[in-house]
């Protein structure tokens, strides 16, 4: 099971476990799986209203239509965004999408990774060809052929790409991993505060959001390999960094650090 090393700003690396690919195959499909039985519903709810409506007007069946594909169309995106990272297939197979730089990605990341889905390509183009028996269109032909080259290519950077990236990946900069964690609020820099808390160190305000979730990752995987000397680097580098004096622990330290930040950005 490969590894992947992302440097920080405080010269430590964090380690992420890369997504195996058979677990990335399982998560596409439970993903499928979801789309055809929304599609499923879909149609349902069409049909429903095309016979309670007998004298229906084509204009509003047309929007109604468009209404019901769009969740199909903005799954992936949607999903993702809302569900840090995850779909309802990644998550059963406990996987996340993050950036490159081990922090939360961006929506515009997010976008182009979404854009970029050649695996679904392939299984849209079959699954409307195939109730009318694909019947053998040289369009047909050349629209699979180019989905499934779009799709090979993807299999075969998922497996020898140094990161696992697949093509949508390596454009959006963001990596696949495997996390055996659930996914909740606790997987992003938010920590809960007090509305009448009182900041420490206001200097937290000059890092960067790339330093902030950097530091965040590290405190995590700090303290879930008990690795109090990790913890212990990135707080000396801080305090340097920020010209800061302090007699807290080095995990007590950037705890507070994330308090501050939280309560000062949300002020």
């Amino acid at each position: 099971m490969s590894t992947i090393r992302i440097a920080t700003n405080f010269n430590i690396d964090l380690e992420f476990t890369a997504a195996p690919f058979h677990r990335r195959l399982f998560a596409w499909v439970l993903d499928i799986i979801v789309l055809i039985f929304y599609i499923y519903v879909a149609f349902q709810i069409l049909e429903s209203f095309e016979r309670s409506f007998r004298s229906y007007d084509q204009e509003a069946m047309w929007v109604l239509m468009m209404l019901l594909m769009l969740p199909i169309l903005t799954y992936h995106l949607l999903s993702e965004v809302l569900m840090n990272g995850q779909s309802v297939g990644k998550r059963i197979m406990g996987l996340r999408v993050i950036s490159e730089n081990g922090s939360k990605p961006s929506i515009s990341q997010y976008i182009i990774r979404w854009l970029i889905r050649t695996s679904d390509y392939m299984a849209v183009i079959i699954l409307l060809y195939a109730p009318t028996g694909f019947g053998g269109s040289t369009s047909f032909m050349w629209q699979v052929a180019a989905a499934f080259c779009l799709l090979v290519t993807d299999i075969i950077l998922v497996n020898a790409s140094k990161k696992n990236q697949r093509l949508g990946d390596m454009l959006a900069h963001t990596l696949l991993i495997r996390t055996k964690e659930k996914a909740d609020i606790q997987d992003t820099i938010f920590l809960h505060v007090n509305e009448n808390y009182t900041p420490s160190f206001p200097q937290v305000m000059q890092l960067s959001d790339r330093d902030i979730n950097a530091l965040k990752g590290i405190l995590d995987a700090s303290k879930k390999q008990n690795d109090y000397d990790m913890a212990e680097r990135a707080a000396d580098k801080i305090k340097n960094h920020l010209k800061i004096e302090s007699h807290m622990s080095a995990f007590d330290f950037l705890e507070v650090l994330l308090k501050d930040y939280n309560y000062l950005s949300a002020t």
